[in-house]
């Protein structure tokens, strides 16, 4: 029987799949903590001065994140 992944385990997993789309634009992301069911995250290199980084962190990382793991609550930019 497979062991079941942790809270953490799934969103380290769930941004390692998206992490090759932000490098393609010259960015990245690093997480630097967990709140709860919410993670703290720090968008880096080019994506660090964008101004749609707010919507990037909202409407695409949560946005996947809330699809794929169940309670899942928010993005938190560090």
């Amino acid at each position: 029987m497979p062991e079941e992944k942790t809270f953490e385990d799934q969103v380290r997993e769930v941004i390692n799949e998206l992490r090759p789309l932000l490098q393609a634009d010259g960015g990245d992301c690093e997480i630097t903590g967990f709140k709860g069911k919410k993670v703290v995250l720090r968008l880096k290199g080019a994506c660090a001065g964008c101004p749609g980084a707010q919507m990037t962190l909202k409407m695409g990382i949560e946005r996947r994140l809330k699809e794929r793991i169940p309670g899942f609550e928010e993005v938190v930019p560090a």
